[in-house]
């Protein structure tokens, strides 16, 4: 169950819902809610070019930094305010994945937004990616269309018996066990060997069921469409409002590469989603 929640606070137009999420999420568990924000790193100017330029440029720079700190602050408070809850601000400059990923590791539940390429100030594209895969702690993903008022009633897990997704399931299991519904979803599951069980998806709902969640397994092959697309689909099919899954990556080249059905969904879904890697 969390207990020390994290959520990330920027400047971008999907911020204040998933600030609300994270509200939400920590009144439900009765947990403390820490709000991060990460000022950028001014522009180091080379001397023999600062020598030539205005003062009043850095004063100009690092105001509109303190300013865009302070209304994303304003904007925390003013949220955690209706709660009962006890709350933390934290505003540190650093690189941002870097400096989310150290807050991270002394939390139960790291709270970010999803990407969205019409705003400016939203986070980058692969933000979530890196912090589910260096952090070591579960990520749940706002999407920057909203958080819905019925989350995690009716949950989708997807399923294929690896430890990614095994770590996923016993992350989400606080929201799983108070879910409605939850509909394990086994996608082109291999043989037995490969841990799906004579009947994929089965054994992880008797495990869930043992847990007190409400689980149903089911089991599909994706033939003629892409995995993620199915996911997306079985969302909408189901009525889900969460979607649990593993997060599959390697580092290579000092570049993160995610499996194509994850960052499919961190693109285009539109529930929130519980990785955990």
């Amino acid at each position: 169950m969390p207990k020390d929640i994290l959520v990330h606070v920027d400047n971008s137009r999907a911020c204040g819902p998933r600030i609300e999420a994270a509200v939400k999420i920590a009144n439900q568990f009765g947990a403390h809610l820490s709000g991060l924000y990460v000022r950028p790193r001014l522009t180091v100017i080379p001397p023999y070019i600062a020598a030539d330029l205005d003062p009043a440029m850095m004063t100009i720079q690092t105001q509109a930094v303190d300013a865009q700190a302070e209304e994303a602050k304003s904007r925390f408070d003013t949220i955690a305010a209706a709660s009962d809850l006890t709350v933390e601000w934290r505003c540190v400059e650093g690189g941002l994945a870097r400096t989310i990923n150290t807050h991270a590791r002394y939390a139960d539940l790291v709270v970010l937004g999803q990407a969205d390429a019409d705003d400016p100030k939203s986070v980058s594209d692969g933000l979530a990616d890196r912090v589910v895969l260096e952090s070591g702690r579960p990520v749940l993903v706002i999407p920057y269309i909203g958080f819905p008022e019925d989350f995690a009633e009716r949950a989708l897990v997807a399923w294929n018996g690896s430890r990614e997704a095994v770590r996923a399931v016993n992350d989400a299991m606080p929201f799983l066990q108070a879910a409605k519904r939850v509909d394990v979803l086994a996608i082109d599951p291999d043989d037995a060997e490969n841990g799906h069980g004579d009947i994929p998806s089965a054994d992880i709902c008797l495990h869930l069921a043992r847990h007190g969640v409400n689980a149903h397994a089911n089991h599909i092959t994706a033939t003629d469409i892409d995995v993620g697309d199915m996911l997306l689909s079985r969302v909408a099919d189901a009525g889900a409002n969460l979607i649990v899954m593993g997060a599959y990556g390697r580092s290579r080249f000092r570049e993160i590469v995610l499996g194509g059905a994850t960052r499919h969904l961190l693109r285009h879904m539109t529930v929130p989603v519980l990785m955990s890697h």
